[in-house]
Protein backbone atom coordinates (compact mmCIF):
# COMPACT_ATOMS: atom_id res chain seq x y z
CA UNK A 1 0.00 0.00 0.00
CA UNK A 2 1.19 3.22 -1.32
CA UNK A 3 1.77 6.56 1.15
CA UNK A 4 -0.90 8.12 -0.52
CA UNK A 5 -3.38 5.04 0.19
CA UNK A 6 -2.64 5.26 3.85
CA UNK A 7 -4.00 8.37 4.30
CA UNK A 8 -6.82 7.97 2.36
CA UNK A 9 -8.10 4.15 3.74
CA UNK A 10 -11.38 3.35 2.69
CA UNK A 11 -14.27 3.75 5.26
CA UNK A 12 -16.65 1.04 4.00
CA UNK A 13 -19.42 0.26 2.80
CA UNK A 14 -22.58 2.28 3.60
CA UNK A 15 -25.99 1.46 4.80
CA UNK A 16 -27.77 2.90 1.82
CA UNK A 17 -25.38 1.94 -0.39
CA UNK A 18 -25.49 -1.96 0.98
CA UNK A 19 -29.48 -1.94 0.61
CA UNK A 20 -29.26 -1.06 -2.80
CA UNK A 21 -27.08 -3.58 -3.41
CA UNK A 22 -29.56 -6.33 -1.96
CA UNK A 23 -32.06 -4.79 -3.69
CA UNK A 24 -30.35 -5.24 -7.15
CA UNK A 25 -29.87 -8.35 -6.43
CA UNK A 26 -33.95 -9.58 -5.77
CA UNK A 27 -35.57 -8.83 -9.20
CA UNK A 28 -38.74 -8.62 -7.53
CA UNK A 29 -38.29 -5.78 -4.68
CA UNK A 30 -39.66 -2.49 -5.74
CA UNK A 31 -37.84 -0.47 -3.25
CA UNK A 32 -40.40 0.34 -0.47
CA UNK A 33 -38.59 -2.25 1.99
CA UNK A 34 -35.01 -0.80 1.15
CA UNK A 35 -36.88 2.78 2.16
CA UNK A 36 -38.40 1.73 5.20
CA UNK A 37 -35.32 0.88 6.44
CA UNK A 38 -33.75 4.09 5.62
CA UNK A 39 -36.34 5.61 7.46
CA UNK A 40 -35.77 3.94 10.72
CA UNK A 41 -32.30 4.17 10.14
CA UNK A 42 -32.40 8.53 10.15
CA UNK A 43 -35.05 8.24 13.15
CA UNK A 44 -32.02 5.95 14.73
CA UNK A 45 -29.38 9.05 14.39
CA UNK A 46 -31.46 11.60 15.83
CA UNK A 47 -31.61 9.34 19.18
CA UNK A 48 -28.72 8.85 19.12
CA UNK A 49 -28.51 12.82 19.11
CA UNK A 50 -30.35 12.59 22.00
CA UNK A 51 -29.01 10.07 23.80
CA UNK A 52 -25.88 11.81 23.66
CA UNK A 53 -27.22 15.16 24.95
CA UNK A 54 -28.94 13.24 27.44
CA UNK A 55 -26.63 14.65 30.49
CA UNK A 56 -26.83 18.62 28.93
CA UNK A 57 -30.75 18.73 28.32
CA UNK A 58 -33.88 17.67 30.66
CA UNK A 59 -34.44 14.57 28.71
CA UNK A 60 -33.22 12.21 31.59
CA UNK A 61 -35.56 11.00 34.26
CA UNK A 62 -39.68 9.82 34.36
CA UNK A 63 -41.72 11.44 32.14
CA UNK A 64 -44.84 11.53 34.93
CA UNK A 65 -46.88 9.06 33.44
CA UNK A 66 -47.38 5.33 32.74
CA UNK A 67 -47.48 3.53 29.43
CA UNK A 68 -50.09 0.55 28.23
CA UNK A 69 -48.39 -1.46 29.89
CA UNK A 70 -48.15 0.03 33.39
CA UNK A 71 -44.67 1.10 33.47
CA UNK A 72 -43.30 4.40 34.23
CA UNK A 73 -42.67 6.21 30.80
CA UNK A 74 -39.76 8.15 30.92
CA UNK A 75 -38.53 11.59 28.91
CA UNK A 76 -37.00 9.50 26.32
CA UNK A 77 -39.69 6.82 25.87
CA UNK A 78 -42.07 9.58 24.59
CA UNK A 79 -39.29 11.41 22.94
CA UNK A 80 -38.14 8.19 20.82
CA UNK A 81 -42.11 7.19 19.90
CA UNK A 82 -42.85 10.42 18.39
CA UNK A 83 -39.73 10.74 16.62
CA UNK A 84 -40.19 6.65 14.95
CA UNK A 85 -43.41 7.83 14.38
CA UNK A 86 -42.67 10.61 12.16
CA UNK A 87 -40.40 9.27 10.68
CA UNK A 88 -42.49 6.14 9.22
CA UNK A 89 -45.57 8.63 8.92
CA UNK A 90 -43.10 11.13 6.60
CA UNK A 91 -41.64 7.93 4.69
CA UNK A 92 -45.00 6.74 3.28
CA UNK A 93 -44.24 3.10 3.39
CA UNK A 94 -46.07 1.89 6.53
CA UNK A 95 -49.88 2.51 6.91
CA UNK A 96 -49.86 1.80 10.75
CA UNK A 97 -47.66 0.96 13.67
CA UNK A 98 -47.70 -0.11 16.81
CA UNK A 99 -45.34 0.18 19.67
CA UNK A 100 -44.82 -0.04 23.51
CA UNK A 101 -45.89 3.18 24.26
CA UNK A 102 -49.56 3.25 22.99
CA UNK A 103 -52.36 1.14 23.70
CA UNK A 104 -53.89 1.15 19.89
CA UNK A 105 -53.13 0.75 16.41
CA UNK A 106 -51.21 4.46 15.58
CA UNK A 107 -52.27 4.87 11.46
CA UNK A 108 -49.64 6.52 10.12
CA UNK A 109 -52.81 8.12 7.02
CA UNK A 110 -50.96 6.37 4.39
CA UNK A 111 -53.26 3.70 3.66
CA UNK A 112 -51.80 3.07 0.05
CA UNK A 113 -48.26 1.81 2.34
CA UNK A 114 -47.57 -1.62 1.82
CA UNK A 115 -46.03 -2.49 5.55
CA UNK A 116 -47.33 -2.18 8.96
CA UNK A 117 -44.23 -1.77 11.49
CA UNK A 118 -44.17 -3.35 15.28
CA UNK A 119 -41.74 -1.62 17.41
CA UNK A 120 -40.47 -0.73 21.27
CA UNK A 121 -38.82 2.95 20.72
CA UNK A 122 -36.35 2.65 23.69
CA UNK A 123 -35.87 -0.35 25.60
CA UNK A 124 -34.02 -0.25 28.88
CA UNK A 125 -34.75 3.57 28.69
CA UNK A 126 -34.71 3.43 32.59
CA UNK A 127 -31.13 3.09 32.10
CA UNK A 128 -30.20 6.71 30.79
CA UNK A 129 -29.75 7.81 34.02
CA UNK A 130 -26.56 6.15 34.90
CA UNK A 131 -25.17 5.84 31.33
CA UNK A 132 -26.03 2.28 30.57
CA UNK A 133 -26.65 0.84 26.79
CA UNK A 134 -30.21 0.93 25.48
CA UNK A 135 -31.95 0.30 22.43
CA UNK A 136 -34.93 -0.22 19.78
CA UNK A 137 -36.19 -3.56 18.38
CA UNK A 138 -38.55 -3.37 15.53
CA UNK A 139 -40.00 -5.89 13.43
CA UNK A 140 -41.75 -5.08 10.11
CA UNK A 141 -44.31 -6.69 8.03
CA UNK A 142 -46.12 -6.91 4.87
CA UNK A 143 -49.78 -5.88 5.11
CA UNK A 144 -52.45 -8.74 4.26
CA UNK A 145 -55.63 -5.99 4.03
CA UNK A 146 -55.87 -4.25 1.10
CA UNK A 147 -53.74 -1.72 -0.10
CA UNK A 148 -55.81 1.88 -0.18
CA UNK A 149 -57.82 0.73 3.31
CA UNK A 150 -57.08 1.13 6.99
CA UNK A 151 -54.74 -1.62 8.59
CA UNK A 152 -56.46 -3.80 10.68
CA UNK A 153 -55.56 -5.93 13.87
CA UNK A 154 -55.09 -8.62 11.02
CA UNK A 155 -51.92 -7.12 9.92
CA UNK A 156 -50.51 -7.53 12.77
CA UNK A 157 -51.49 -10.92 13.84
CA UNK A 158 -49.85 -12.97 11.33
CA UNK A 159 -47.08 -14.72 13.47
CA UNK A 160 -43.35 -14.32 13.85
CA UNK A 161 -42.36 -16.41 10.39
CA UNK A 162 -44.08 -14.09 8.36
CA UNK A 163 -41.67 -11.23 9.57
CA UNK A 164 -40.04 -9.44 6.06
CA UNK A 165 -37.39 -7.83 8.06
CA UNK A 166 -36.72 -7.17 12.06
CA UNK A 167 -33.63 -5.10 13.55
CA UNK A 168 -32.31 -3.58 16.20
CA UNK A 169 -30.33 -0.09 17.34
CA UNK A 170 -28.15 -0.27 20.16
CA UNK A 171 -26.96 3.15 21.42
CA UNK A 172 -23.84 2.28 23.78
CA UNK A 173 -20.42 2.65 23.61
CA UNK A 174 -20.74 3.15 19.49
CA UNK A 175 -24.37 3.10 17.98
CA UNK A 176 -25.22 0.08 16.06
CA UNK A 177 -28.04 -0.77 13.69
CA UNK A 178 -28.64 -4.55 13.19
CA UNK A 179 -31.02 -5.99 10.79
CA UNK A 180 -32.10 -9.11 8.71
CA UNK A 181 -34.16 -9.42 5.56
CA UNK A 182 -34.74 -13.22 6.07
CA UNK A 183 -31.00 -13.36 4.30
CA UNK A 184 -28.34 -13.20 7.24
CA UNK A 185 -27.77 -10.67 10.02
CA UNK A 186 -25.72 -7.78 9.16
CA UNK A 187 -24.23 -5.18 11.50
CA UNK A 188 -23.55 -1.13 10.58
CA UNK A 189 -21.98 1.11 13.10
CA UNK A 190 -22.85 4.52 13.17
CA UNK A 191 -19.71 7.06 11.65
CA UNK A 192 -20.59 10.36 13.99
CA UNK A 193 -18.76 12.73 12.25
CA UNK A 194 -19.68 11.34 8.89
CA UNK A 195 -23.68 10.90 9.91
CA UNK A 196 -23.28 7.52 8.28
CA UNK A 197 -24.26 3.91 9.31
CA UNK A 198 -21.09 1.83 7.77
CA UNK A 199 -20.92 -2.10 7.98
CA UNK A 200 -18.92 -3.50 10.04
CA UNK A 201 -19.96 -6.97 10.49
CA UNK A 202 -21.20 -9.07 7.73
CA UNK A 203 -23.44 -12.10 8.26
CA UNK A 204 -22.75 -12.79 11.23
CA UNK A 205 -23.05 -16.24 12.54
CA UNK A 206 -23.72 -16.62 16.21
CA UNK A 207 -21.68 -19.53 18.23
CA UNK A 208 -23.43 -22.63 18.59
CA UNK A 209 -21.91 -22.88 22.07
CA UNK A 210 -21.62 -20.20 24.84
CA UNK A 211 -20.34 -20.10 28.42
CA UNK A 212 -22.91 -17.11 29.41
CA UNK A 213 -25.55 -16.85 30.76
CA UNK A 214 -28.32 -13.48 31.04
CA UNK A 215 -31.08 -13.34 33.93
CA UNK A 216 -32.20 -11.24 36.51
CA UNK A 217 -31.10 -13.96 39.76
CA UNK A 218 -32.63 -11.61 41.76
CA UNK A 219 -36.03 -12.95 40.96
CA UNK A 220 -34.59 -16.92 41.06
CA UNK A 221 -37.26 -17.75 43.40
CA UNK A 222 -39.99 -16.59 41.68
CA UNK A 223 -39.16 -18.35 38.36
CA UNK A 224 -40.69 -21.58 37.69
CA UNK A 225 -38.95 -24.70 38.28
CA UNK A 226 -37.40 -25.54 35.21
CA UNK A 227 -35.16 -22.13 34.62
CA UNK A 228 -34.17 -22.39 38.27
CA UNK A 229 -33.04 -26.29 37.50
CA UNK A 230 -31.41 -24.78 34.50
CA UNK A 231 -29.19 -21.60 36.45
CA UNK A 232 -28.10 -24.58 38.92
CA UNK A 233 -26.77 -25.94 35.55
CA UNK A 234 -25.03 -22.56 34.93
CA UNK A 235 -23.73 -22.46 38.08
CA UNK A 236 -22.52 -26.11 38.26
CA UNK A 237 -21.13 -25.66 35.03
CA UNK A 238 -19.51 -22.17 36.15
CA UNK A 239 -20.56 -19.99 33.68
CA UNK A 240 -20.04 -16.58 33.69
CA UNK A 241 -23.34 -14.34 34.82
CA UNK A 242 -23.66 -11.14 32.94
CA UNK A 243 -26.70 -9.26 33.24
CA UNK A 244 -26.82 -5.73 32.28
CA UNK A 245 -31.18 -5.23 32.29
CA UNK A 246 -31.18 -3.97 28.72
CA UNK A 247 -32.31 -6.54 26.61
CA UNK A 248 -31.09 -5.15 23.18
CA UNK A 249 -27.40 -5.10 24.94
CA UNK A 250 -27.68 -8.36 26.82
CA UNK A 251 -28.91 -10.13 23.32
CA UNK A 252 -26.66 -8.55 20.98
CA UNK A 253 -23.54 -9.52 23.39
CA UNK A 254 -24.65 -12.85 23.44
CA UNK A 255 -25.10 -12.94 19.91
CA UNK A 256 -21.32 -12.19 19.39
CA UNK A 257 -19.95 -14.38 22.10
CA UNK A 258 -22.31 -17.25 22.65
CA UNK A 259 -24.52 -17.20 24.96
CA UNK A 260 -28.38 -17.58 26.25
CA UNK A 261 -30.76 -14.86 27.79
CA UNK A 262 -33.24 -15.73 30.00
CA UNK A 263 -36.84 -13.80 30.64
CA UNK A 264 -38.86 -16.62 32.34
CA UNK A 265 -42.63 -16.82 33.60
CA UNK A 266 -42.54 -15.98 37.28
CA UNK A 267 -44.97 -15.45 39.79
CA UNK A 268 -45.28 -11.86 39.06
CA UNK A 269 -45.52 -12.43 35.60
CA UNK A 270 -47.03 -15.50 34.74
CA UNK A 271 -47.16 -15.00 30.94
CA UNK A 272 -44.09 -13.70 31.11
CA UNK A 273 -43.25 -10.04 30.76
CA UNK A 274 -41.35 -9.20 27.35
CA UNK A 275 -43.94 -8.45 24.66
CA UNK A 276 -44.12 -11.10 21.63
CA UNK A 277 -44.52 -8.48 19.06
CA UNK A 278 -41.95 -5.92 19.20
CA UNK A 279 -39.72 -7.68 21.43
CA UNK A 280 -39.31 -11.39 21.36
CA UNK A 281 -40.47 -12.20 17.55
CA UNK A 282 -38.12 -9.36 15.90
CA UNK A 283 -35.10 -10.85 18.33
CA UNK A 284 -36.10 -14.62 17.69
CA UNK A 285 -36.05 -13.91 14.00
CA UNK A 286 -32.54 -12.38 14.00
CA UNK A 287 -31.20 -15.00 16.56
CA UNK A 288 -32.53 -17.83 13.52
CA UNK A 289 -30.80 -15.92 10.84
CA UNK A 290 -27.68 -15.75 12.98
CA UNK A 291 -27.92 -19.21 13.73
CA UNK A 292 -29.27 -19.09 17.28
CA UNK A 293 -32.38 -20.18 18.57
CA UNK A 294 -35.30 -18.95 20.54
CA UNK A 295 -38.17 -20.87 22.94
CA UNK A 296 -40.71 -19.87 25.29
CA UNK A 297 -39.42 -23.44 26.79
CA UNK A 298 -42.40 -25.27 25.16
CA UNK A 299 -42.29 -24.36 21.09
CA UNK A 300 -39.96 -22.06 18.67
CA UNK A 301 -40.66 -18.42 19.59
CA UNK A 302 -41.87 -18.12 16.16
CA UNK A 303 -44.02 -20.34 16.21
CA UNK A 304 -46.26 -18.64 18.97
CA UNK A 305 -49.47 -17.84 17.67
CA UNK A 306 -50.70 -14.13 18.46
CA UNK A 307 -53.84 -13.16 20.45
CA UNK A 308 -53.65 -9.52 20.80
CA UNK A 309 -51.06 -6.36 20.39
CA UNK A 310 -49.45 -6.65 23.66
CA UNK A 311 -49.01 -10.25 24.34
CA UNK A 312 -46.38 -11.00 26.88
CA UNK A 313 -44.41 -14.03 26.68
CA UNK A 314 -41.71 -16.44 28.02
CA UNK A 315 -38.06 -15.80 26.49
CA UNK A 316 -35.34 -17.59 26.32
CA UNK A 317 -33.06 -17.21 23.21
CA UNK A 318 -29.02 -17.47 22.69
CA UNK A 319 -26.61 -20.48 21.01
CA UNK A 320 -28.39 -23.33 19.96
CA UNK A 321 -27.01 -25.60 21.84
CA UNK A 322 -27.62 -24.12 25.39
CA UNK A 323 -31.38 -23.40 23.91
CA UNK A 324 -31.72 -26.99 23.54
CA UNK A 325 -29.75 -28.24 26.93
CA UNK A 326 -32.27 -25.57 28.57
CA UNK A 327 -35.16 -27.61 26.75
CA UNK A 328 -34.28 -30.72 28.75
CA UNK A 329 -35.55 -28.68 32.28
CA UNK A 330 -38.98 -28.39 31.11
Amino acid sequence: MTKQETLAMPVGVTLDRFIKRQQSAMPAASGELSQLLRDIALAGKIINREVNRAGLVDITGAFGSQNVQGEDQQKLDVVADIRFLRALKNGGEVCAVITEEEDEITYTDNDNGKYVVAIDPLDGSSNIDVNVSIGTIFSIYRRVTPIGSKATLEDFMQGGRSQVAAGYILYGSSTILVYTTGHGVNVFTYENSLGEFFLSHNEICSPADGSIYSVNEGNYNDFVSAARSYIVNCHLKEYAGRYIGSLVADFHRNLLKGGIYLYPESKKYPQGKLRLLYECYPLAFIAQQAGAASTDGYQDVLDIVPRELHQRSPFYVGSKNMVNDLLLHF
